[in-house]
């Protein structure tokens, strides 16, 4: 099967630096290091960004939402490459799907691997670098900050009451 990216020979670790400084400056600013860019796939640089959840106070704000909204409108997505420090949540997972982004470069995905099977299933080509910066970035946050993590990713610390009786 021919890749819809496989027009030019692109290092996927050197278009995940850009990821990674985005992530880098997340951090720098007290936000969750996730950082993506969107690239063509001749390698021109569409738009770049990071998880400002917590400098919006938007929890929309994902690293790959921010960097599709950089990149501006693009007429077909199909031969632009998401690159992303960390695998992409579901709902970052449903952007990809639903604009058919042609392939997705993920820095690592040993302390999260959201919808990356998801993506293959539906033929969009993952390529996982296993970059040890964004391992240890990712690993040291989380450690550091497991409050803040768990809401990124949707998991409540505290007990939900179950609802009982009545109409509900």
């Amino acid at each position: 099967m021919t890749s819809r990216t496989d027009a030019v020979d692109l290092d996927p670790a050197v278009l995940l630096d850009v990821a990674y400084r985005q992530a880098r400056l997340g951090l720098d600013e007290g936000g969750i290091p996730i950082g993506a860019a969107l690239f063509a796939v001749d390698g021109t640089l569409l738009g770049e960004g990071r998880n400002r959840r917590v400098q919006h106070d938007d929890p929309s704000v994902h690293g790959e939402t921010d960097a599709f909204r950089a990149a501006g409108r693009q007429r077909d997505y199909s031969s632009t490459i998401m690159v992303t420090t960390l695998a992409p949540c579901w709902y970052c997972s449903g952007l990809i799907r639903q604009f058919g982004i042609g392939a997705v470069v993920v820095g690592e995905n040993r302390t999260f691997s959201g919808g990356e099977d998801w993506l293959r299933d539906n033929r969009i080509e993952v390529t996982v670098v296993d970059d040890g910066r964004c391992v240890a970035m990712m690993a040291d946050f989380i450690a550091a900050n497991p409050t803040l993590w768990n809401e990124d990713i949707g998991v409540a610390d505290a007990t939900v009451p179950k609802l009982t009786g009545g109409n509900v």
